[in-house]
Parts: structure tokens; sequence; C-alpha cells
């Protein structure tokens, strides 16, 4: 059952397969995780993680993780070790996941939704906390509006079925710059980066764009939600 308290503050943010802007060609994940352990938050949810990623993340930032893989992970073994030594050569190829993360509660459960396969795969995934509340975490099809939005649909239905009426936190890299979630709050957005609510939370200010310095070529979105009847 859901229990009402403070605010709640999510990220989302897209971390271009570990790569910065410029190149930096080497790993990155050291970068990736100290910018995200200094930011505040209480959810992230992480798009395009190199899948040997999120256990280091969530060290480092004192979090619970969950993570979904996406698309190019056939032959793990082998991207990860080009990956790691020259990320700048194999870029996408080094393999793909989302991941969630969750500070200062506990992961008490986690679904996932296969969204396609083909040209790559998609995914939504979701993570229940330990006062109830559900955070979906998508990527969706990029170059293809029609498609991504047809993965939009699925993923809202499918996150709403799971949290069965509870708080809920629908967000990530849509890939496109006006999603349409009916039934939810536009809590904020830039570009192809978006975070809806609904369940009874709506943001409680503007939406904020984090310095990420030259990492990614994502800006992180992180919004400020409270319950409805907390205000």
């Amino acid at each position: 059952m859901y229990v009402p308290g403070v605010a709640l503050r999510v990220l989302t943010w897209n971390l271009f397969h570990g790569r910065a802007v410029p190149p930096r060609d080497r790993d990155l994940m050291h970068d990736f995780s100290e910018r995200l352990r200094t930011w505040e938050w209480d959810v992230a949810l992480l798009q395009e993680v190199p899948p040997w990623w999120p256990p280091a993340l969530a060290s480092t930032c004192g979090a619970q993780q969950a993570m979904a893989l996406t698309s190019r992970n056939q032959l793990l073994p082998l991207r990860r070790a080009v990956a790691r030594r020259r990320p700048e050569l194999i870029k996408s190829g080094g393999g793909g996941a989302n991941a969630i993360l969750l500070r200062g509660g506990t992961v008490t459960a986690h679904a996932r939704r296969r969204l396609a396969l083909w040209p790559e795969r998609r995914v939504v995934h979701a993570v229940r906390d330990g006062r109830g509340r559900w955070f979906a975490n998508l990527h969706a099809t990029v170059h293809d509006d029609p498609r991504a939005r047809r993965e939009i649909e699925t993923a809202r239905a499918t996150a709403l079925r799971w949290a069965a009426g509870a708080p809920l936190v629908l967000g990530g890299d849509l890939n496109v710059r006006d999603p349409s979630v009916p039934g939810f709050v536009h809590a904020g957005g830039h570009t192809v980066d978006h975070l809806f609510a609904t369940g009874g939370l709506s943001p409680a200010a503007p939406r904020e764009l984090l310095d990420r310095g030259d990492l990614s070529d994502h800006a992180p979105v992180r919004v400020t939600l409270v319950a409805d009847d907390e205000r």
C-alpha cells in the first residue's frame, strides 16, 4: 500500500553508451558514476547504459538497481572488451541496457516487457519501491515516429497495469519531442527525454537540466514530484 511522504526527485538520462562529446575514447564509468553520485535524486531512469555498468553505478551512488538488456548484446564479453578499451571504435555496438537506480529505499518488485525486436530490441521495465510507488523506464525506437509512439502507448498501458492504481512515474528517452501519454501529467522534458506521472503525483516545480559536462549527448532531466494531497 502506498504511504504518502515528502517530495520525490526523479531523473532521466541517456548515457550515450558511456561516451562523451567531444569523444574521450576511454572507459568513462567512473566519470558517469561520480556525476550521478553528486546530484540529488531519489530515482534515476537511465538508457543506453553499458550492460556491465549498473552494479557499479548503484554502488557508487548508494542505490539499488534493476536492469533490462536492450540491443546489440550478442557476444557481450567480446563487445565489453572492446568498449572498455576503445569506446569510440565500437560506439553503440558495445551493447545496451536500461537501468533504474533507487536511492533511500528498497526494490520490492521488478517487471519488464519486450516492445520490439526489430530494428532493435526495445523494452519497458519498472520497479516498485517499499512505499508502493512504481517507476517505469523506456527507450523508444529512434528515427521512426509512428513506431516510437506505438511503443510509448504500449509502455503506458503496461505500466498502468503493473501499478494497479498506485503512484507511477513513466519516463526515459521517448524519441519523440511531443509524446502523448493519456492519463498522466507531463512533469517535464527536454527534446526527446521526458517524465510523466499519475496516481496522485504531480510536479512541484519546473523541470531542471543538470550539468553533465561533456558526458553523453543528452541532458539529464530532473523533476520534483509531490502527492496531490500534500500540496
